[in-house]
């Protein structure tokens, strides 16, 4: 059955970051996927994690920073990263802030994201 999505689901962060969740656990129920809207306001950043679900990053505008074991990839506007569940990674933006899309498989949620206590440096 199609399913339009009139409105996303807005789901507030810390550090100023807005999520816009259109698909997954909080906006449809859906947990094989979610497909979220970001913008997160210049230098913004958040502690490491070791997801359980593989996450593409779109950038639309700006510079998203992805930290991982290899050293530090910069996804820049019409680009994308594919970073796999159960690697350790750190999302960071450049001085302009950044807007992207988050896709995830499956949904993500917080119990399965396995961030770092720490705070952001």
């Amino acid at each position: 059955m199609v399913r339009l999505i009139p409105t996303p689901a807005v789901i507030d962060v810390p550090g100023g970051k807005v999520i816009r969740e259109h698909v997954g656990r909080v906006a449809t129920g859906h947990e094989n996927v979610s497909v979220a809207h970001m913008v997160a306001p210049a230098r913004w950043s958040e502690p490491a994690q070791q997801p359980e679900f593989d996450e593409v990053t779109m950038v639309l505008r700006g510079v998203v920073l992805v930290e991982h074991e290899g050293g530090i990839a910069q996804v820049e506007a019409g680009q994308s990263i594919i970073t796999p569940a159960g690697k350790r990674v750190r999302y960071s933006v450049g001085p302009d802030g950044a807007e992207y899309v988050a896709i995830c498989l499956p949904a993500f949620s917080p119990e399965t994201v396995n961030r770092d206590e720490e705070e952001p440096a």
